[in-house]
């Protein structure tokens, strides 16, 4: 039986990647940071799951799952690793907590790293292992490659994350580790919910309140009408089972209208995104 390791398995984008996987035949070691987020999806998922709890910033608890991955494969290789937990920290550049910003970096970049040195191994890295080498999805943003006000933090987060993974995938070769940036744009996900609780009063004093106030309404509705998590799963589960996966899947609901954006010069587009939300001097 082929075996994937998911980080972020309790919600969205982990959650039903982990379900299509376990449909089609697969084990999966799915991470939650939470025992009873553990318990709940071993009892909703059934034996086909197997919960690993980390966080993926805390090393030592990241190497003490791969060792347990490690005895659950006796000997053989680990098919795939998705790299999906990540946080969205939204605040006005000038005004972001930088403890905030560092959080973001460490989760969404920095644990990443960690969670691939600690799995890499068990994907081909050491060569007493039986079986193929493995392949490592990363799950970046579209917010990779378009930064939106007030989500610059995020934005640096992926795109730094989409560089990573460049460089990544051409270290691993030595290994026959592919590595596969998959990059959703608005997925309807729980993320939305908490993107309600954020605290814009703390910005009420700045000059960025009312702009904020606009993009948190409009960002939030976009992402609850974009395209359900299974489209993501479905995407992931293609880039690691596909024969010859590309090296980039954009998953977006209406890619003719991302790729015209695109196009707009960045000046242009600038004053679009400005207007729309009062950014303009």
């Amino acid at each position: 039986m082929k075996s994937v390791v998911i980080t972020g398995a309790s919600t969205g984008i982990g959650l039903s990647a982990a379900k299509i996987f376990i449909k089609n035949g697969y084990r999966v070691f799915g991470s939650v940071r939470k025992q009873a987020d553990a318990e709940r999806l071993s009892s909703e998922l059934g034996a086909g799951f197997t919960p690993l709890i980390f966080d993926v910033t805390d090393s030592d608890a990241v190497r003490a799952a791969a060792e347990l991955v490690r005895e659950k494969l006796q000997g053989e290789t680990l098919f795939g690793l998705v790299n999906n937990a990540g946080i969205a920290v939204a605040a006005p550049i000038l005004y972001i907590n930088i403890e905030e910003f560092r959080k973001q970096l460490d989760i969404n970049v920095t644990g990443q790293l960690i969670v691939t040195q600690a799995f890499a191994p068990l994907l081909g890295a050491d060569k007493s292992l039986k079986g193929e080498p493995g392949r490592i999805i990363n799950v970046s943003s579209t917010s990779a490659r378009n930064g939106s006000p007030f989500l610059g933090a995020y934005s640096a987060s992926k795109h730094a994350l989409e560089g990573l993974s460049e460089s990544m995938r051409r270290e691993l070769m030595l290994h026959g580790i592919d590595v596969i940036i998959v990059a959703p744009g608005p997925i309807a996900t729980p993320i939305w919910d908490k993107a309600e609780e954020v605290d814009a009063e703390q910005y009420r004093h700045t000059e960025y309140y009312e702009s904020g106030i606009k993009f948190r309404k409009y960002a939030i509705n976009n992402g609850r009408n974009g395209l359900p998590v299974d489209a993501v799963g479905r995407v992931i589960f293609q880039a690691l089972s596909t024969s010859r996966p590309r090296v980039r899947y954009a998953v977006e609901p209406k890619p003719l209208a991302t790729k015209l954006m695109s196009l707009l010069p960045k000046r242009l587009l600038d004053n679009v995104i400005a207007k729309g939300l009062g950014l303009r001097k």
